[in-house]
Order: C-alpha cells, then structure tokens, then sequence
C-alpha cells in the first residue's frame, strides 16, 4: 500500500476515536500509530508527508459534515477539500518544525506529540481559528476530563498525547545496532502515563458538584430553518411571536433564554436603555440585525447603501428594557469575518456575486462582560465562543454566576452538532460554573458545574421549553487564574524530552 493510503488510514483510524463517539477515549492509541509512522519515516520530508496524508484522513473524516454544509448553502462541497488540506498542511509545518529540533524516530515521536499540543493552542488564534478537534475533549466519557479546572482542556490533550508518545517510544525505542534492534523496550514513559491516567481518574472521580442558589429559567430550542432565517423566507415576526408563546406560563420568577439571533433589529445595534416592545421579560436573547454604515449615493443601483452584520447578546427586564449587551468575541473565518481580502478579493466578488450582496466582516468582541439582570451576573457568550475556553475564562473572571450559551446549530447536521454541544460541556469544567443553553435545531439546556448534562433536548421537529433550575455559582479555578501556561509547558517539556533522546542516541553512538 503507498504510504499516503498508510497515513491517510492512521488518520482516519485516530478520527473514528474522536468525538462524538463514546469511545474517543481511545485515541491515545491511534495517536501512537500515527505518531510512529511518522517519526519512523526516512527522511525529514517523509515525516513531513506522512503527518499530511494522516491530518487530512482525520480532519476528512472528523469533520465530514462541513460538506453537508457546503453544499447546502453554496453547492460547493468540494471546497471542503481545501480545509482539509489547510488544517493537514498546519500538522506538516509543525512536523518540518519538529525535525529540524530532532533526528531520531524516538526524539521526534516527543517532538511531533509536544508540537501538536502547541499547535491545538495556536488554532485558538488569528483570523483562521478553529480549534474544533482538540484532542482533549476526547477524555468527556471518563472522570479524567475533570483536569480541565486545573489546565483547561489542553492539558487533556497533554495526557493524550504523552499517553499516545509514551506508547509509540515503547514500541519503537529499543536500541538498535545494525539492523537489528536490541535491549529492552523503554518502558519508564508508559508507566509514567499510567501514572498519570490514575492521577486524572482519581482527580475526576473525588470531583463534586458545587452549591449556590437556584435561578430558575425557561429555556427555547426552536427548529426554525437557519437558511430561511438568512434569507428572510422565515420573517422575524413569525419567529418572536413564537417565541413569545412559548415562553409565557413559566414558573414564577423564572427568567427566559433565547436562541443566536432570536431577535432581530434592523438598523440599529442594541444598547442599554433600548426598549424590544412585547418581550416577555426578565430575559436574555440573542439579538441580531445589521447597522447602516454609509447612506446609499445620489445613483442608489451604483451606490448602494453599505450595511454591517452584528451579532449580540441581551438581558431585558419585564418590560423589554435592555438592561446590558454583549457582542460576539470570536467570529466564525469565512461567514462572519473575511481574512485576507487584499488576497482572496477576487474569490469574496464571485461569492458575492452568486450570494447578491456584499460579505463584510462584523466587529469582534475583544473584552467580553458579563450581562446583568435583577442582581445576577450571566456570563453569555454566543454559539462559536463556546469552543474558545478563553472567552468563558474570561466572563467567570469578572464574576459571571452562570454561563449562557445562545447558539444556532442550524446550519449543519450529525456529528458537528454533537460535538459543538460535546466540547462547549468542557467551559462548565474550566470554570466550575454551570450553563444555560438556548439553541435553534441543537442541543439545548443546562450542564453542571462537572460537565454533566443535567437536563437536555435534542429531538423532534416542534419547539420545545424546558424548565430548568442553574445553580448560580462564585469561585476560582486554577485554569481561571493561569490559563493554558501549564500544559504549554508540559508540551515544551515533551519537546524538550525528545531532543533529549536525540543526545543520549549519539552519546551511544560515540
């Protein structure tokens, strides 16, 4: 078999152990072949390639569904081609990286498994974020994901990948003359990573869940097209007096959750003191729209009008009243925000062309607050800010009681639902505070303080409400106060290990 097919098929093997299948605990396994493989490649371009084809088998097959999605908004599902192939080419540049640092199969199975945490931490940066198959989130069926409030979920990927690494030098890291290989397989790593599975298990298994008062809440899932919503096939009238039925007869003192985008303000940008006449307050909703930047030119055709998107979050009080907004802090590359527009300019004019109106980047949030409402701190962070742990570290920080996830899951089916649901539970952990999910077509509900589903629908075609009660919790996390510094240094230190290795083989050798 060539040895493309060979990666191609370790990779697709390491993404049939991801999320959201139940046994994702195993990746460390595939990790290893994978791991191996390369590092036992002949040359330095060889490792190089071998991690390619195995990054564009795992990132092919963990997230198939962005084809589904492709096609159904622009009839372009091969262009998912192109995300794969980039996310692939990310692995191979650490790969060139990691050879430079070391020369031997062994030395580079730590550099390859230090460096693909280091990279997982740099997909949560610059315009092209996107750090949906962090291996961490591959510890959610065991106790062991409860290492997130120490580390935040990369310091999951850290125990996987020096699980994966310690395996793979095991196998391949007996001293070889000649040809043959002799000695004793080195076997101190692995026991150090079954030193450190029982640690996490441990860990996990004496976490309890936290105390703090109750807030009852009502909250939406609504199945209302997500392409129909774009286009304006599905008015926004239509969605709020929906939304509006549903959320009247709660209990008392109940306050309601929306989805992303629930309601909708043309024109003009919600602000304090803005009152959405009708809201069946005390609440928080998404609210979207677009701002009238410039007025259209005295030839309107030739001069039209330029608009920008938002995309915020707000808590009304019983009269519709907003009390206090939040804007979104990470957009989505290539449907919220459009990077590198001197470059690709002429690639945006043939999508907006065939789409009918301009793609213009909408404003991030770069300091997300909390929202207030009747005494109560929300940290509400919307739909693609629950796979960046940064922003609910951040609103937790500034005292954020509960976390409120307003998400629209519309857009796409299978396995990205589940696993946008799947690694948004890790925020729970990270910050020991419970979360409130409002959500069209998703899951929708609430998760403790442990990541634990507590009540939850995902089913049927009807709107459903869901009447739930978050504890509102306060305190400080590890991971709140130091980030992702602690399993970055654990990488560097694999890294370091591996060079390490490097040395003692020539010392050998001399």
């Amino acid at each position: 078999m060539p040895t493309p097919a060979i990666a191609a098929l370790l990779g697709l093997t390491l993404a049939a152990c991801g999320l959201p299948l139940p046994w994702s605990f195993l990746t460390a396994l595939p990790l290893a072949a994978v791991l191996a493989y390369a590092a036992a490649a002949p040359t330095r371009r060889g490792v190089t390639a071998r991690l390619f084809w195995a990054g564009f088998g795992y990132f092919a097959l963990h997230l198939w569904w962005l084809g589904a999605f492709l096609h159904q908004l622009l009839g372009a599902a091969p262009l998912v081609i192109v995300l794969f192939a980039l996310e692939a080419a990310f692995l191979a540049g650490m790969a060139a990286v990691a050879v430079k640092l070391t020369r031997t199969p062994t030395g580079r199975i730590w550099a390859l498994a230090g460096g693909w945490v280091i990279l997982e931490w740099l997909r949560f940066l610059g315009p092209l974020a996107f750090p949906w198959p962090t291996l961490g989130y591959t510890l959610l069926p065991t106790p062991a994901i409860q290492i997130a409030d120490l580390g935040g979920v990369l310091l999951g990927s850290v125990l996987v990948t020096f699980t994966a690494a310690s395996l793979a030098h095991a196998w391949t890291g007996r001293p070889q003359i000649g040809r043959q290989q002799q000695g004793r397989r080195p076997l101190a790593p692995a026991v150090l990573a079954a030193v450190a599975w029982a640690a996490a298990l441990g860990y996990g298994a004496t976490r309890t869940p936290g105390e703090g008062p109750e807030q009852p809440m009502r909250v939406l899932r609504v199945t209302f097209d997500a392409f129909g919503r774009a286009s304006g096939g599905l008015t926004a009238q239509e969605q709020f007096s929906v939304q509006t039925a549903a959320s009247l007869n709660r209990p008392p003192g109940s306050v309601i959750v929306w989805s992303e985008g629930a309601i909708s303000s043309p024109g003009t940008r919600p602000a304090p003191g803005q009152t959405i006449p009708a809201f069946p307050g005390p609440g928080i909703s998404g609210v979207g729209g677009s701002e009238q930047l410039t007025p259209p030119g005295p030839d309107p055709i030739r001069q039209p009008a330029t608009y920008r998107q938002f995309n915020t979050v707000a808590s009304l009080d019983a009269g519709g009243t907003i009390q206090s907004v939040s804007a979104k802090a990470r957009l989505v590359p290539f449907g919220e925000e459009f990077p590198f527009r001197p470059v690709l300019g002429p690639v945006y004019r043939v999508i907006e062309a065939s789409l009918g109106f301009t793609l213009a980047s909408m404003i991030p949030n770069s300091n997300p607050t909390p929202l207030t409402l009747n005494g109560v701190l929300y940290g509400a962070y919307i739909c693609y800010d629950s796979v960046f742990p940064w922003v609910a570290r951040a609103l937790a920080n500034q005292g954020a009681q509960v976390l409120v996830n307003p998400s629209n899951d519309g857009w796409y089916q299978g396995w990205g639902v589940q696993q946008h649901f799947n690694m948004g539970r890790v925020r729970a952990i990270e910050t020991r505070r419970w979360i409130v999910r409002s959500v069209n077509q998703g899951v929708a509900g609430t998760v403790n303080d442990l990541g634990q589903p507590v009540q939850t629908t995902q089913g049927g075609q009807d709107l459903q409400a869901l009447d739930v009660r978050p504890k509102l919790l306060t305190g400080t996390t590890p991971y709140m106060r130091l980030g992702d510094w602690p399993a970055l240094i654990l990488a560097l230190l694999m890294v370091m290990y591996g060079v390490r290795q490097d040395r003692r083989w020539n010392s050998r050798l001399n």
